[in-house]
């Protein structure tokens, strides 16, 4: 039985004060005053509402005071009173939070520190946990074995699952089945690992702040050697059934891929205007930043000699202004490959992305050194045999290596175009 409390009582667990003004002081007072005491413990309510008995006691003395003053009946909207109610606030209890709020307020808080690329990476693990757990989820609810099926559904992950159409506002579950559904390749032990990093200090963030006890996800992590599915590397039998499907959506696209090792969202983003010639070196293409596309990173940004199909391929067949491909997205790339894998069971483990594997592969069989060829796919320097970074301490691949490295590329078929 709940406790009895002049001026007070509970409602919905709750107590609130409500004490009636004098008649005479209501055109200014109004009826009563009445304010949610903000706790549930009777002890608590009895100090809020002898605070509050002082207050009223304070209201009616002013009240009369504006009475007394006036010549005439005292308006109540002029009529301004300084006395001012306490306001209170419900005692917060440890791990009642939800875990999108909280998530919110941190990224807030770090967008005041951080570059605007890392907080992009940050955000985007939040989304996934927020996605998983829902919007009222408390962050006292959180356990381990909600860490370890969120570190399973990150192992299932795609690298162009945030590409495709459907998984605007999907939650993480319908992520890993869609990246399952159309590539079946998993996203680096790195990239898994910093994804679960970025949680588990957001966890951390949350016991600073004392909105929990410990971090429920502090022992867990992406194991030491994770089952990931490598992008296959297309075989020369692969690429001929690729080209011979001359599939009417991906076919100059794949060409692209397979003579210059451009990753699909450059290729998607490629425009009439990327294409520039360089005199008796013929024609480059000049990979970098526009409003279709972003490059993966400063490396991406590069230049790339057109091999000799695919400058028949631009003549013949290509628009001569705006984008190359105005029909792609990445996203629509990843599922017609995984269409033609339907189609064509030889060119099962394999990707779009297999194309450009298969591009380097060619490089080094005609014994391109490494970091030539890291320059031509846009890969960071690599290092020479004595430890060297080569862009560093060395002004890099000429024009005329890299027509030469690229004119040595031949497909295994003839039915190119």
């Amino acid at each position: 039985m709940s406790a009895d409390i002049k001026y007070a009582y509970k409602r919905h667990n709750t107590w609130v004060y409500r004490r009636t003004y004098p008649k005479v002081r209501q055109p200014i007072l109004g009826s009563s005053l009445k304010q949610s005491l903000r706790t549930a413990d009777a002890k608590q309510a009895k100090a809020r509402v002898a605070e509050l008995n002082q207050t009223f006691t304070n209201l009616v003395k002013e009240a009369q005071a504006h009475a007394d003053a006036a010549t005439h009946e005292p308006n109540p909207e002029t009529a301004k009173l300084a006395v001012a109610r306490p306001r209170y606030q419900r005692a917060r209890l440890l791990g009642e939070q939800p875990v999108h709020g909280l998530a919110k307020r941190y990224l807030e808080e770090l967008s005041q520190t951080l570059r605007t690329g890392t907080t992009k990476s940050i955000r985007y693990a939040l989304e996934l946990l927020s996605s998983h757990v829902g919007k009222k989820q408390k962050i006292g609810e959180l356990s381990t074995d909600t860490g370890r099926d969120i570190l399973k559904l990150i192992s299932k992950l795609s690298p162009n699952v945030r590409k495709y159409a459907e998984a605007k506002e999907a939650s993480l579950t319908k992520l890993a089945e869609l990246s399952q559904t159309y590539e079946s390749i998993s996203l680096t032990p790195q990239t898994q690992g910093r994804i679960f990093k970025q949680m588990q200090r957001f966890l951390d963030w949350c016991v600073r702040e004392g909105e929990l006890d410990s971090n429920p996800w502090s022992t867990l992590s992406i194991r030491a050697k994770p089952e990931v599915s490598p992008h296959g590397v297309l075989t020369d039998a692969q690429v001929s059934v690729l080209l011979k499907a001359k599939d009417r959506m991906l076919h100059s696209a794949l060409l692209f891929g397979l003579l210059t090792g451009m990753r699909s969202g450059e290729i998607c983003g490629l425009l009439a205007e990327d294409i520039i010639a360089k005199g008796n070196l013929g024609r480059f293409i000049q990979i970098r930043p526009n409003a279709i596309r972003q490059l993966k990173s400063k490396a991406a940004e590069r230049e790339v000699p057109l091999h000799q199909i695919l400058e028949q391929l631009l003549d013949t067949s290509l628009p001569k202004q705006g984008r190359l491909f105005p029909y792609l997205t990445v996203d629509a790339v990843v599922k017609r490959y995984a269409k033609l894998r339907r189609l064509y069971p030889d060119l099962q483990g394999s990707v779009f992305h297999s194309t450009r594997k298969w591009f380097i592969t060619q490089c080094e069989r005609t014994g391109t050194p490494e970091h030539f060829t890291a320059s031509l796919v846009g890969h960071h320097s690599a290092r020479s045999a004595n430890k060297l970074t080569y862009g560093l301490y060395s002004a890099g691949i000429s024009d005329a290596q890299k027509r030469a490295i690229v004119d040595g590329v031949r497909l295994p078929s003839e039915l190119a175009l």
